[in-house]
């Protein structure tokens, strides 16, 4: 559960060199932990701390943690359930992505620097690239100056496409825990219906590889009654993260060919009635998720995450009746990045204490590491949490990914590939921004309200006009 914070608190408490001013976990998504308060109008701050062993200077390290949510703090608790003499202790801030309140509190605490400074801070996919390789980057240390090595980033097989995003220069900056490649995630019943099997391996092959491959299939489907997907954004990921280049390209606004053929594909799914016409995160999208919609959808992409979070929650009558099978594109969509700042590379101490953590959650591949924990949904000793698709393949070739809302299928067998069908080379700091002007004018052109051309042409102009972008 995501706090909502105001600029102006924001302003305030940082005029205040960012005093803590509540203690407590907040809920996280992950079904791991438990809920607890905090205030809801200052970012969340809690202490995690471990009382045992020694630094070389005998005082308490401490770490100040900032993320968007609750889930990265969390993970202190059991790191230091795990390391009970290690005398660290976690100073958290959560501030909430809400109304764009995160980054300019970020900027603001990295700029101001001291002891109130960020230590470690998390970036999501929507602007990881301002932290890793963009305005911001300068903020950031060096894993290899951490003592953290493409060694082992190798021996623990992360997902190529995170470290692309969290390197600079082929230097690495950020990683992640989580691997959110993407597959198609499919109604078995449907599958039965028109392909006459629901088995993964014949389903990848009737919905693709490529797009005329899947609109075969939307096809066929809609002779059965049934559309596709729910809403042109369920393909958009898929045509975005598998472009060959970004959104901008020596400074200038690029519309890589496999995006701007997004247009005619979200046309072709309207015109035909291959889908419900729905928007992303609305109710009459989770409606075609339970079956309830205006026709059966047969299925959705995603990574793991959309599986776990958003659908396990809203399937209903559906539950079990969903398996995944490879994407007609390789694609991921989301994830959570962890930094370090240059500062702490003044203290060894400190910079020890970081590092640690820092490798515990994003390159341990060990049964004690987060991400064996986090892929098995084993946080909580003797409860079984949510499982979900990590950074690390040697994780996940070791753990159990059968999810009962696939009937069972063991879902690491399909995203283990698709974390490495993945590329994270497409990708620059204002896709954010860019993205929802391009969706918007996208949603205009397919409901009939403007011509192709004119489309792409109001997309530059607010492009130039909102990010002084000019086009090619």
């Amino acid at each position: 559960m995501k706090r909502i914070l105001t600029l102006t608190t924001i302003i305030v408490l940082l005029a205040s060199m960012l005093a803590a001013c509540s203690s407590g976990n907040n809920g996280t998504n992950n079904g791991n932990s438990s809920t607890g308060n905090s205030s809801t109008n200052t970012p969340s701050t809690t202490d995690n701390s471990s009382s045992s062993g020694n630094s070389s200077s005998g005082e308490k390290i401490t770490i100040n943690l900032w993320s968007f949510t609750d889930e990265i703090p969390n993970m202190t608790t059991k790191y230091l359930e795990l390391n009970p003499d290690l005398n660290v202790e976690f100073n958290t801030t959560i501030i909430a992505t809400t109304d764009g309140a995160y980054q300019p509190a970020l900027d603001q605490a990295l700029a101001a620097g001291g002891k109130d400074a960020p230590d470690i801070y998390a970036a999501e996919a929507a602007f990881v690239l301002k932290y890793s390789q963009g305005d911001a980057s300068d903020y950031a240390a060096n894993y290899a100056d951490l003592g953290l090595t493409d060694d082992m980033v190798k021996d623990a097989g992360i997902a190529q496409y995170t470290v692309d995003i969290g390197s600079k220069e082929g230097q690495l900056k950020a990683l992640g825990y989580q691997a959110t490649g993407g597959a198609f995630i499919y109604r078995r019943s449907l599958a039965q219906d028109t392909f006459g099997t629901d088995d993964p391996a014949v389903i990848k092959n009737e919905i693709g590889p490529g797009w005329d491959k899947f609109f075969e299939a939307a096809a066929k489907l809609k002779e059965k009654g049934y559309g596709i997907v729910s809403g042109d954004g369920d393909i958009w990921h898929a045509f975005e993260n598998s472009s060959d280049k970004g959104w901008v390209v020596d400074g200038k606004l690029h519309i890589d060919p496999k995006r701007e053929d997004f247009l005619d594909k979200a046309k072709l799914l309207k015109d035909n009635g291959y889908h419900n016409d729905t928007e992303d995160w609305t109710e009459s999208w989770y409606a075609d998720m339970s079956g309830t919609g205006s026709q059966p959808i047969f299925g959705f992409f995603g990574p793991a995450w959309l599986i776990n979070y958003v659908m396990n929650g809203q399937v209903k009558d559906t539950h079990g009746d969903w398996a995944i099978a490879e994407s007609p594109e390789g694609f991921f969509w989301g994830g959570t990045w962890l930094l370090a700042n240059q500062n702490v590379l003044k203290d060894e101490a400190k910079k020890q204490a970081v590092a640690d953590f820092i490798e515990w959650v994003t390159l341990d591949s060990s049964d004690t590491g987060l991400q064996y924990f986090w892929a098995n949904g084993t946080m909580k000793e003797g409860e079984q949490g949510t499982k979900d698709s990590v950074a690390s393949s040697v994780v996940m070739d070791k753990s159990n990914g059968e999810v009962d809302l696939l009937g069972g299928q063991n879902m690491f067998d399909v995203f283990v590939p698709a974390n490495a069908n993945a590329t994270g080379k497409n990708l620059t700091q204002y896709d954010e921004s860019i993205n929802l002007i391009w969706r918007d004018q996208v949603r205009e052109y397919t409901a009939g309200n403007k011509s192709r051309e004119q489309a792409l042409a109001d997309f530059k102009a607010q492009v130039k006009d909102q990010l002084g972008i000019e086009s090619e």
